[in-house]
């Protein structure tokens, strides 16, 4: 049993200040995927694509030794597509175009030889098809979940029977701050925490991010990062950092989350340093472990 992560793959357009990417490798499922792929394996990955998804895409995935056993293929579809621009404040982004193509007719399936995974991430897809996924499972027992604005203003009854069943929520400050109604983010991991999920880590961008859980809040710094390049999939890095140190370790001691917390904004750090996955495909796990100490050496204070 390996960890299983389901969500979309696409090909990304990408405009920034200092350069452009086109058809891009994209996708949270991609992301996560990759980023747990230093920690854990096998990692099993469910999604869609059409025929016109890049062999070398493929070849990358299996390279890193990603299942893509449940990998749809649409005979004659074509893939999700995504463009944006960002500004010179990189927190700023315009969508240009989506196309879901294939992705609008997704349908969870997850293959029989995936449904024991014990370590699940969903990737921020409808939370009606992320509740299909759970219903597909034997036993899960540690589910990581992203969602967005457009599900919890579009879907709040769906999203809300999902995040019962849950164990960690990752959304950004702006998300919590809309799932809870509530401005105080500490107030709103209150109230988020009580629909269901026991540990809520809420990413605040370049501000690092907060973890909530057992009555612990913990606060990790983000990477003093010279040159940013592209921030598309940062989240999802996070998300497959964090997720995969959990599942090579098999601790969910509160301590242990924490450090998932910044094994997760290691990941994440890594991924803007390049345009769409780059930065994420020739790591080492002596790389990513010595980010992580760097991480800890930034936020470490020396008593006198």
């Amino acid at each position: 049993m390996g960890l299983l992560v389901v969500g979309s793959l696409a090909l990304d357009t990408v405009y920034t200040p200092f350069d452009k990417v086109e058809d891009a490798l994209g996708g949270s499922a991609t992301y996560i995927s990759l980023a747990a792929s230093y920690f854990s394996g096998p990692v099993q990955m469910v999604g869609v694509v059409g025929t016109d998804f890049p062999k070398e895409y493929i070849e990358l995935l299996m390279e890193h030794k990603i299942d893509i056993g449940g990998l749809q293929t649409i005979d004659g579809g074509k893939t999700f597509r995504w463009g944006g621009k960002y500004h010179y404040d990189l927190n700023v982004r315009d969508t240009l175009f989506t196309e879901l193509n294939v992705f609008e007719e997704f349908d969870p399936i997850i293959p029989e030889d995936f449904r024991k995974s014990k370590y699940v991430c969903l990737g921020n897809i409808d939370p009606t098809l992320q509740l299909k996924v759970l219903d597909q499972l034997t036993d899960p027992q540690f589910i990581v979940c992203d969602t967005m604005n457009y599900w919890i203003e579009g879907k709040k009854d769906e999203l809300l029977n999902l995040l019962k069943q849950v164990h960690v929520l990752v959304i950004n400050d702006s998300e919590a701050r809309l799932l809870a109604n509530e401005p105080n983010l500490i107030k709103a991991s209150k109230i988020i925490t009580d629909m269901g999920p026991h540990t809520l880590i809420i990413k605040k961008g370049e501000h690092g991010a907060m973890l909530f859980t057992d009555g612990t809040i913990f606060s990790a710094p983000a990477y003093p990062m010279e040159m940013i390049f592209d921030p598309t999939g940062a989240g999802d890095s996070f998300a497959g950092g964090f997720t995969g140190y959990l599942y090579k370790t098999r601790d969910l001691s509160p301590n242990n989350l924490k450090c998932a917390v910044i094994y997760g904004s290691s990941m994440a750090s890594f991924c803007v340093e390049k345009f769409s996955t780059k930065g994420l495909e020739d790591l080492s796990y002596l790389q990513v472990h010595d980010r992580y100490r760097e991480f800890l050496n930034i936020s470490r204070i020396d008593e006198t």
